[in-house]
């Protein structure tokens, strides 16, 4: 293509995009819309709570910008008028932004100007340009300041070896797997001083580093390498000191780990994290002593996960609990049962932060008409109030009805799900199905918004099809008894609850069953690949994204098979190898009629790409299904640049669409048009 074509087809591009992608009054959601879509990423309230400081993620434009993954801006909102403005904006990466302890900043991680790498800046909020207050040889990763707002603790990579970058740069590039890694270590400076920090002589890998409210101690997480399977099952919490890194007290946490913070008075460390070493998620909101000890659930049996929490007093929290399909906002006091402040049926809450006085908070959140969006409560509200608008032309889009679905499984179980109805829908007419299963499956489905470019639900309800997202057994949300329960039965019972899913819509009266198609990532590509083989009679399609086909080869491919063994299969493939087989979709391949599309990131580590060539190799040999298999160059467990996005939602539209309500067949076309389509008069 010559440059002048490029430039061409760039600039229409742009105009199309803002012209058609954002003004598309009354019709409803489009993949190119998805595309778009601008979300709120973080939200921190300031000391005295009057602002919120948020970052939003901003999308970059396929054939118009170059390509990579969202932007990231910051932006602060006024909270009693509503009037955000803007601080760091445009071609930019901005994160872990906080408030300055005295509330006249805010400190963010961004490499900009000539930065070789990522530091640490504080702009002030009164107006001014941002300064650079911290470095360190290799990017930082975290930080926290110090109460008197002299002193930082941050986080970075070691730097490399000096005479294996000599090596490398002359072309000596190997790699060492697994062993040829570098730690990320605690430094300790002072801010804005042109030395640089000091780092702390800390055995294994630090995640996170927080200031003591009363102290110069520290609290952090680390694990014992930089491995995955290190920081999912081994990362545990540290009290050092601050100026020579030993270690004051440990914290033993039994399973995986979160968020970690001090309490005010200094006593307590909080924390959400896994029960125990089977428990799926780090959901269980936990105390301990800054003094050491194992941590104590503080709201021990609830049918709930903690999603996020903020010390509110010496003895107080205030968290996020999913409860199902739900969130609640809830006042915890140590040794009390907690009272809630914010019920259920509200917008779903992934965040929160808190004023210095405790008597405001900011949220991050969703509902099934917004994306995430800041949102804030004070003492004495009732329902948090959304005060952020990133996607204002989503006034102008008709979002198909969404609701929350109960049934029961054919053991019995109630099981529950969120269902998006064709946006045009007719009483009494039967309408093809697109099941959406979630990854993990340590993951649930919240009443909120749902839609991205893996998951279809206004895409595909806009164009006359019914979407539901299942929260089979084994889902998070509602405890951690529940989460345990698709534990040492892969396949088994947990997808025999996304059939039942089926039955029950057919049952309803809202889905031809001859018409249904199955996709997910992850362990929803594993449900994806297993229902278009082993009950390939009942899927009319399947899209696989990063899915498993082999249970087998799977765990000597990934870089989490500690994890894998601990929270999921409970028992290695060699002690049962015939089971692994048989509960691999390449054991069910000869018996596939579905036409399966399958997509993998080709750098993805946690599921080798190998799972996606195996089932196309066993389908090809064994099968007539049509089958395909796209790969995406630099990308891994899931698309991270737009342009691969977008083409993987275009991908699957076009091939559910082919197969249901389409001419089926040969596959369609391998190549697909990128070009937002023209969405009528008046658009």
């Amino acid at each position: 293509m010559s440059t002048l074509r490029r430039v061409s087809l760039a600039l229409s591009f742009s105009v199309a995009w803002s012209a058609s992608v954002l003004a598309a009054p009354k019709e409803g959601l489009t993949p190119h819309q998805v595309a778009a879509l601008r979300t709120a990423a973080s939200a921190e309230i300031s000391p005295d709570g009057t602002k919120i400081a948020y970052t939003v993620a901003v999308p970059r434009k396929p054939l118009v910008d170059d390509d990579g993954g969202a932007w990231t801006e910051l932006h602060v909102v006024e909270i009693s008028t509503g009037e955000s403005r803007a601080f760091v904006t445009g071609k930019v990466n901005v994160s872990a932004a906080r408030w300055t302890p005295d509330g006249k900043g805010i400190a963010f991680l961004q490499k900009r100007g000539d930065d070789k790498n990522t530091a640490l800046y504080v702009i002030p909020i009164d107006g001014g340009e941002a300064r650079r207050v911290e470095s360190a040889d290799e990017s930082i990763s975290g930080f926290d300041l110090h109460r008197n707002g002299a002193r930082v603790a941050v986080v970075a990579t070691e730097p490399e070896n000096a005479e294996r970058k000599k090596a490398r740069e002359k072309g000596f590039a190997q790699e060492i797997y697994e062993e040829d890694q570098r730690f990320a270590r605690l430094w300790v400076g002072q801010l804005g001083d042109e030395a640089k920090p000091k780092m702390l002589a800390i055995e294994g890998h630090v995640y996170q580093a927080h200031w003591s409210p009363v102290d110069d101690t520290l609290a952090i997480t680390v694990a014992p390498t930089p491995l995955t399977d290190d920081q999912y099952m081994r990362t545990r919490v540290r009290i050092v000191d601050s100026h020579d890194g030993r270690v004051l007290a440990s914290i033993d946490n039994a399973g995986k780990l979160g968020e970690i913070a001090w309490s005010p008075d200094g006593k307590h460390i909080a924390m959400i994290a896994g029960g125990d070493i089977n428990d799926p998620a780090d959901a269980r909101l936990m105390v301990a002593p800054a003094s050491g000890g194992a941590p104590v659930e503080v709201l021990p049996g609830i049918d709930g996960d903690a999603e996020a929490f903020a010390w509110q007093g010496p003895n107080s929290m205030l968290c996020v609990l999913s409860r199902g399909v739900w969130t609640s906002f809830e006042k915890v006091t140590l040794g009390d049962k907690p009272k809630v402040l914010a019920t259920t049926g509200g917008p779903i809450l992934t965040s929160v932060s808190v004023s210095d006085d405790g008597l405001r908070a900011a949220f991050l959140a969703n509902s099934p008409a917004h994306p995430g969006e800041v949102y804030t409560m004070a003492h004495g509200d009732s329902a948090p109030r959304r005060v952020t608008n990133n996607n204002p032309w989503l006034a102008d889009v008709r979002l198909a009805p969404q609701e929350v679905l109960k049934f029961k499984a054919r053991d019995g179980l109630e099981l529950e799900g969120v269902l998006d109805r064709p946006l045009d829908e007719k009483k009494g007419e039967r309408y093809p199905l697109v099941l959406y299963v979630h990854g993990g499956p340590e993951s649930h489905h919240s009443n909120g918004w749902l839609t991205n470019y893996g998951d279809p639900a206004q895409s595909m309800a806009a164009r006359g099809f019914a979407v539901m997202h299942t929260n089979y057994r084994g889902s998070t949300g509602r405890g951690m008894a529940f989460a345990k329960l698709s534990q040492g039965d892969p396949a088994g019972k947990e997808f025999d609850d996304l059939i039942d899913a089926i039955d029950h819509l057919v049952a309803i009266g809202l889905v031809d069953k001859e018409r249904v198609a199955v996709t997910g990532g992850s362990y929803g590509g594993y449900a994806t690949a297993w229902l278009s083989t082993r009950y390939s009679d009942r899927i009319a399609a399947g899209v696989m994204f990063v899915g498993i086909s082999d249970k087998i080869s799977k765990v000597g491919t990934t870089d989490i098979p500690d994890e894998e063994f601990h929270v999921h299969a409970l028992h290695r493939p060699w002690e049962d190898w015939q089971k692994m087989l048989e509960r691999s979709p390449i054991y069910y391949a000869g018996q596939c009629k579905t036409p399966l599309l399958i997509l993998h990131g080709k750098d993805d580590p946690r599921v080798n790409p190998g799972q996606s060539r195996e089932l196309y190799r066993h389908l090809k040999l064994r099968s007539a299904a049509p089958v395909r298999l796209v790969l995406y160059p630099g990308e891994g467990h899931g698309n991270r640049k737009a342009a691969a996005r977008l083409d993987y939602n275009l991908r699957m539209q076009q091939w559910i669409e082919h197969y249901l309500t389409g001419p089926k067949g040969t596959p369609p076309p391998l190549d697909i048009s990128y070009d937002e389509p023209k969405l009528g008069a008046g658009t």
